[in-house]
């Protein structure tokens, strides 16, 4: 955060100071954990479910911090508030006016933003300082300590926004105002909460209507209800996608045998070749619209594309590939699950498999699948769908984890021409042994399921080498 006195601190927040002397600088990072605190730093004692910070204020003070952020006096410097949470993004406000020269670029969709969001920052930060979301701190308590993140030096600001219900968007964009804004896709994630798909796109279309007449929408020109939303703002309308009319691109797109994207990146300006280090064709989507970002904030298409290529990926559990020794393949996606990410993993997990079959002995591909939560009264049935889809690409075993995931076995059992094997399992230890009785080297897992399912567990164990016992007992084919 840029330093700032206690009496501004105080004022932005519209509290008041006990036990604090006004002109006490706040010079280091604002957290809500009493073991992050840097000396000189803010702590915000958050009442949570189960913890409440008020009771690590002091240890706070006795790291360093200059003063608490509370509701309640502490045993050192306080800045008084009546609601932390609302103070937090007061303050984010206020530090985030005191930066005109920091451009904002807020992101949203019903999948990708993570991916996105860390893209963006990768190409951005090419063209100048750039702070961005860290992991997927997208709501009310994230934004704000994200934005207090920037300094004086900032010049690129990139937030992610998440959505539980109508009207979150908009209290975030109040917090931090976009220039540029983000629409990736509206789909099914969350809908149990949200009613219909109609009401996600009415909250995630809150962030166009948050611009002024001098941003930029970077919309969706693939999925019609995003592309409807440039009705719904004054500002610059810029389409991404793959059909003909986006104003940025793709086009001479394919996959190598490792699912990672190759295309053409074009723009009004010029063409440049990408070459994606992430994997899965819906990558593409999301390196387009990181790319109209790029382009308005003034990159050109050889710089984006240069930047793009280099990207890597930046948060952990989001189709993170990595290989065992013994050849096998684990596809760790288990951060969180939707009907939409879903299909476009399993999707790549097949890709993957062929293009090792290409290459030499034929690999065989495993989904170990859970759960996709916030689905509502649709639930059953796109979990049925989830497994006709993994019958229908070819793969080789199906591991259902937990009881909400049943129907992916059902729907997969739907599918008659398919000669694969499923296999149902109550928790993810269960799942980790079936996957060591079957695998041999070169074969491709994919592990995948919300995030509360905790299935990045299974990817981590079956990454472990086998021992010999295991080595001895495994290799057979799916009965």
């Amino acid at each position: 955060m840029i330093p700032l006195p206690l009496s501004t601190v105080a004022e932005l927040t519209k509290g008041t100071l006990h036990g604090a002397a006004p002109g006490t600088m706040v010079s280091g990072p604002v957290v809500i954990d009493s073991r992050a605190v840097r000396p000189g730093g803010l702590f915000a004692a958050f009442r949570g479910e189960n913890v409440d910070g008020h009771d690590y204020a002091d240890a706070a003070l006795a790291a360093g911090a200059a003063a608490v952020l509370a509701e309640r006096p502490s045993g050192g410097p306080t800045v008084l508030v009546d609601d932390v949470q609302e103070a937090l993004g007061l303050l984010a406000r206020g530090v985030l006016a005191r930066l005109p020269d920091t451009a904002v670029v807020g992101i949203t969709g019903s999948a990708g933003k993570t991916s996105t969001k860390d893209l963006v920052a990768q190409v951005l930060r090419r063209s100048g300082p750039t702070v961005a979301t860290a992991g997927s701190f997208n709501n009310e308590i994230g934004l704000p300590l994200t934005v207090l993140r920037a300094g004086e030096e900032t010049r690129r600001l990139v937030v992610e926004l998440g959505a539980r219900g109508v009207g979150h968007i908009a209290y975030l964009t109040r917090i931090a105002p976009p220039r540029v804004g983000v629409v990736l896709n509206v789909g099914s994630a969350h809908i149990g909460e949200f009613g219909s798909r109609e009401m996600v796109a009415r909250a995630k279309g809150e962030l166009v209507e948050a611009l002024p007449a001098s941003g930029t929408a970077v919309l969706n020109a693939d999925d019609p209800m995003v592309r409807a939303m440039a009705a719904r703002t004054p500002a610059k309308i810029v389409l991404f996608g793959r059909v003909p009319e986006a104003t940025v691109r793709a086009e001479d797109e394919w996959l190598d045998e490792a699912g990672r994207a190759r295309f053409s990146l074009v723009t009004p300006e010029g063409t440049a070749p990408v070459s994606l280090r992430l994997h899965g064709a819906h990558a593409v989507s999301n390196a387009l619209a990181a790319a109209a970002v790029g382009r308005e904030l003034g990159m050109d298409a050889a710089e984006i594309a240069a930047g793009l290529s280099e990207a890597g990926q930046a948060s952990r559990w989001r189709m993170e590939v990595r290989e065992r020794a013994d050849g096998v393949t684990v596809v760790n996606d288990a951060y969180n699950a939707n009907p939409e990410s879903m299909r476009a993993a399993i999707d790549t997990l097949a890709h993957m498999t062929r293009g090792r079959a290409a290459a030499g002995r034929a690999p065989r591909a495993f989904a170990v699948l859970g759960e996709m939560r916030e689905l509502g009264a649709s639930s059953a049935t796109e979990h049925a769908k989830i497994g006709q889809h993994v019958a229908r690409s070819g793969i080789a075993g199906l591991v259902v984890v937990g009881r909400g995931a049943a129907a992916m076995a059902e729907g997969a059992g739907q599918v008659g021409s398919w000669t694969g094997e499923c296999v149902q399992v109550d928790d993810v230890g269960a799942a980790v042994t079936v996957l060591r009785e079957r695998l041999r080297p070169r074969d491709v897992v994919l592990v995948k399921a919300s995030r509360v399912v905790g299935l990045e567990r299974a990817a981590e164990e079956l990454l472990r080498e086998p021992s010999s016992g295991d080595a001895e007992g495994a290799g057979g084919e799916p009965a």
